[in-house]
């Protein structure tokens, strides 16, 4: 049985959060291998939402849920998603998470550094969480992290702290901040240290010896393909990269540990924050998308931008990654539509281009070409075969295959869990 790795593979936002709990569901392991507490997956299992940040989907259903090295963790962010989980039922321990040894921390002076370059940036604000995950990933590859295992060594911290502080002393300064308080950061890590250290180890090991033993294992991506620091649309993107090969990087495992590689993609395209969005709509048809899809994100509550599928975004975000079926979400949203419009490709300057430029002022500059279908009257909120579709529904979906160039692997018709018609069962692929 392969493992799966699930990517988003427009903004993020695409409804990963059911697609991972339904694969989470028949898997042995469940791994984050990148990003911080700025993802979001919203869970409905039953009657209950879950909301989680950090903490991989399978822990609400007890399954191995593991935070691998290639993850930024805020440690209080992580106390506190356990406490709010564990109020709702769900039992974590050591026996069921664990956390890579090797993992950077995000810190108070993160979240501060992070908070005061948004406000000072004016025109040039990039739109991130305040979170800190961005100067913690500078920290990892600048050589100057504190990481999980040093939390068990809090006395010879000192050198760390040294290249630490020289660094956010004289960016601080430059805001007017004061110095950090090296006494109080290290006070907060010897008190956060024994919740964390209960669950640190050697991750890698864990795998290793998981897919020994013929393990189905879950990766389980945050953000999104068009939002990865390398091939996204930056410099709007985030800090860590988020396609299907940060899963050896981030976890320990050699890179042909990815298996299949399911794309989570929207029947429309939205995205949070600032940045180029080629099919944006704002006009009403946007704010009927919004509305009906509910369109506010996870983490932050900010409202989405919306509009129309982006093909030729899909269609390389699949070919970056290795998608190798895609998942398509929320296509009950545009039931009701009279026409809908498909995005094919760009008009740069005159020229008609099939891809998305790397030049952030290219990438302003875009002009969406529209290919124009029939919309349906009846209903796909709730179908699970394909035979409940209304024939345009079918179509459209068969027309983004076509175009995209990747195959559908299950089309996903409301929130629910089983609400989901299912092509090709990822782990059931050889």
């Amino acid at each position: 049985m392969p493992n799966v790795t699930v990517i988003g593979a427009q903004w993020g936002d695409e409804g990963k959060g059911k697609i991972v709990d339904w694969l989470a569901a028949r898997a042995d392991v469940v791994v984050r291998f990148q990003g911080g507490h700025n993802a979001g997956h919203t869970l409905v299992v039953g009657d209950t939402t879950y909301k989680l940040s950090l903490l991989p989907s399978g822990i609400v259903t007890g399954t191995l849920s593991i935070i691998g090295n290639g993850v930024v963790l805020d440690p209080w962010a992580l106390q506190s998603e356990i406490a709010r989980l564990e109020g709702q039922g769900v039992s974590i321990t050591a026996d069921n998470f664990a956390i890579a040894d090797n993992c950077p921390l995000i810190l108070p002076v993160h979240r501060d550094l992070d908070v005061m370059r948004e406000a000072a940036a004016g025109k040039g604000k990039i739109g991130t969480t305040g979170r800190g995950i961005g100067p913690a990933y500078e920290d990892k590859v600048g050589r100057r992290a504190i990481r999980v295992c040093d939390l068990a060594n809090l006395d010879a911290i000192e050198p760390m702290l040294d290249r630490l502080c020289a660094h956010h002393d004289a960016l601080r300064a430059g805001f007017g901040e004061p110095p950090v308080d090296r006494e109080a950061l290290k006070a907060e890590l010897r008190e956060i240290a024994p919740f964390v250290l209960a669950f640190a180890q050697p991750v890698w090991k864990r795998l290793r010896d998981a897919r020994a033993d013929g393990a189905r294992i879950l990766f389980e991506g945050a953000q999104g393909v068009l939002l990865d620091v390398d091939h996204g649309t930056y410099p709007f993107v985030t800090s860590s990269n988020t396609v299907s090969g940060t899963v050896s990087s981030g976890s320990g495992l050699g890179p042909n540990a990815a298996g299949f590689v399911l794309g989570i993609v929207k029947a429309y395209t939205t995205r949070v924050g600032s940045g180029p969005f080629p099919t944006e709509l704002i006009d009403e048809i946007g704010q009927r998308l919004g509305e009906r899809g509910h369109e506010f994100g996870t983490v932050t509550a900010r409202k989405r931008r919306c509009g129309w599928f982006d093909a030729a975004l899909v269609r390389q975000s699949c070919a970056i990654s290795g998608v190798t079926g895609i998942a398509l979400t929320k296509v009950d949203v545009l039931d009701g539509f009279e026409t809908i419009r498909i995005c094919t490709g760009y008009r740069l300057r005159g020229q008609e281009i099939d891809y998305l430029p790397s030049s952030a002022t290219d990438q302003a500059a875009l002009e969406p070409i529209y290919e124009e279908m029939e919309g349906w009257t009846g209903t796909t909120r709730g179908a699970r075969r394909w035979a409940d579709l209304p024939a345009q529904a079918i179509k459209y979906i068969r027309r983004i295959e076509e175009l995209i160039e990747t195959p559908v692997a299950s089309v996903s018709t409301s929130p629910e869990r089983d609400d989901t018609i299912l092509v090709r069962n990822p782990f059931a692929e050889r």
